[in-house]
């Protein structure tokens, strides 16, 4: 399968979240594989998957019936059983298709379950570079937001002059330089930590947890500049805005992120 995803000749999707499940999946996964000979039967129900409506393989995460832990399992498009259906009415990321997948009776071969996940911390060593990933995004929203609040204040006039000439203005567009290059740093640490092979899930909780609270501001401030014309898809800042309150939540919301860092400080864990 590599070769042809590597070259994207094919399309995986990752599905783990379920309709009643996302901040507590670890514990609550509803969807269940069951062993019956030389196959496994899969049930149950994923939401908000990317790519999953036309994805050729579907890395889908059940709890194994006989030993209660969770596992991954590659789905082939076109599985008896298998249904996707696309997400409707999207104000953000509208650029991936997400979809709710159904799993009736999903009858795979033995040898689709994923080699090497035997518990939820095997999908966790996944999740770890995604919300890396996802750091990585909060970055670039907050410079895409500098990027079109700057140039809209300095073409824009009000009072005869642009708008950019206004101490206000530029305190606005001052904070938003902070965040962004205080993410950027952030970020960069990050990578030397990967490189270094000391990355831990703590310090990816750390990112997404305080790169997006940063973006979440930044594009904010982004948005007043704009000011009306900022709700408007005529003008880039509404897109940016709405996408970063996708990115704010997805890979771990904030408020999980944050609990995952107070228990690495604190050495309590304060999740119920």
């Amino acid at each position: 399968m590599l070769p042809d995803l590597l070259s994207l000749k094919k399309v995986g999707a990752f599905a783990l979240t379920e309709p009643l499940h996302g901040s507590d999946i670890s514990r609550q996964m509803e969807t269940t594989a069951t062993r019956s000979g030389d196959e496994w039967i899969l049930n149950g129900h994923k939401r908000w998957i990317g790519n999953g409506t036309f994805a050729d393989y579907v890395l889908v995460w059940a709890r194994d019936t006989a030993d209660d832990q969770i596992k991954g399992f590659i789905v082939e498009k076109g599985t008896e059983g298998f249904r996707t259906e696309a997400i409707s009415n999207k104000t953000a990321v509208r650029i991936i298709q997400n979809a709710n997948i159904t799993l009736n009776n999903v009858r795979i071969p033995f040898t689709n379950w994923l080699p090497g996940t035997r518990t939820f911390r095997d999908a966790n060593s996944l999740l770890l570079h995604s919300r890396v990933w996802v750091s990585w995004q909060a970055v670039g929203q907050q410079f895409a937001a500098f990027d079109v609040a700057r140039a809209y204040a300095l073409q824009r006039k009000q009072f005869g002059k642009p708008i950019a000439s206004f101490q206000l203005i530029q305190d606005q567009l001052a904070r938003m330089i902070g965040n962004a290059t205080m993410s950027l740093s952030l970020m960069i640490q990050l990578a030397r930590l990967t490189e270094s092979g000391l990355l831990t899930m703590d310090h990816a909780a750390l990112a997404k947890a305080s790169c997006t609270e940063r973006m979440r501001k930044t594009v904010a401030l982004g948005r007043s500049i704009v000011g009306g014309n900022g709700i408007s898809t005529d003008f880039e800042m509404a897109k940016i805005f709405a996408d970063a309150e996708a990115i704010y939540s997805y890979e771990g919301s904030y408020e999980i992120n944050a609990l995952l860092v107070g228990r690495a400080l604190t050495g309590i864990s304060a999740f119920a």
